[in-house]
């Protein structure tokens, strides 16, 4: 990240497990401060107990306008302004034949996983542009660009996210801000723990699938070029 102080503060959303959990140590690790973003403050406050001093966890529902608002005041009070970094990582996942998604169910989804990007991005995107720098990475999907059956909330909301990180290029580009969209293929989290489809044939084994860490190491190469290059996105699949 470049050696520079601007450079060493983030925020995670989604940050008290899986993908998120990974990021955010694999950020601590590199010197960057950061904040943990997630609903459940007790597992918050515990994962942020065993990174150490570098991670500051504030509970937020990331799909509640007013949350994100007083979680923004928080963070830029205590970083002194916009991170350098945003991590839109938080998501739901619970595949289902669209029959069986309840409206309520399907704008949940759309809640967390769309309207929690674009509600961080209006909150610190200010202050990085009045900087002329920043890094936003979305954590996105193989759903972002591809449709799956029994994905229905899913993948419309991974292919919005998409369309805002493509949006979000497009009116940053040269301004300093930087944009970078994150793609893995399933990944080995706990997520899997509830849905029981993992080597079903309809998605693979959880030890065929993506490491956490993979995708943490992805994110850090991303943010780690230099101020001129912009990693547009990045497509993960195992080897």
């Amino acid at each position: 990240m470049n050696g520079s102080p601007a450079a060493r503060t983030a925020v995670v959303t989604g940050a008290s497990r899986g993908i998120g959990l990974a990021i955010t140590r694999a950020l601590a690790g590199s010197g960057t401060r950061v904040a943990m973003l997630a609903r459940g403050a007790e597992a918050l406050a515990a994962r942020a107990t065993e990174i150490g001093p570098a991670a500051m966890p504030i509970p937020c529902d990331v799909s509640d306008a007013d949350a994100v608002a007083r979680a923004a005041g928080v963070i830029t009070r205590t970083f002194g302004g916009a991170p350098a970094i945003l991590i839109n990582n938080a998501g739901l996942f619970h595949p289902m034949p669209i029959e069986d998604v309840t409206p309520q169910e399907f704008a949940n989804t759309l809640r967390v996983n769309l309207l929690s990007s674009f509600l961080m991005v209006h909150a610190m995107l200010p202050g990085m542009r009045a900087r002329s720098s920043g890094h936003i990475v979305t954590i996105g999907s193989v759903a972002d660009r591809i449709a799956l059956a029994e994905n229905a909330a899913y993948s419309a909301s991974k292919f919005g996210a998409r369309a805002l990180h493509e949006v979000l290029r497009t009116e940053l580009r040269g301004t300093g801000v930087r944009v970078t969209l994150v793609s893995p293929s399933s990944t080995n989290t706990s997520i899997w723990d509830s849905i029981d489809r993992a080597g079903t044939g309809r998605f693979p084994p959880r030890e065929a699938m993506l490491d956490a860490e993979a995708v943490a190491a992805a994110v850090l190469y991303a943010i780690s070029q230099p101020p001129a290059v912009n990693v547009d996105e990045l497509r993960l699949s195992r080897a």
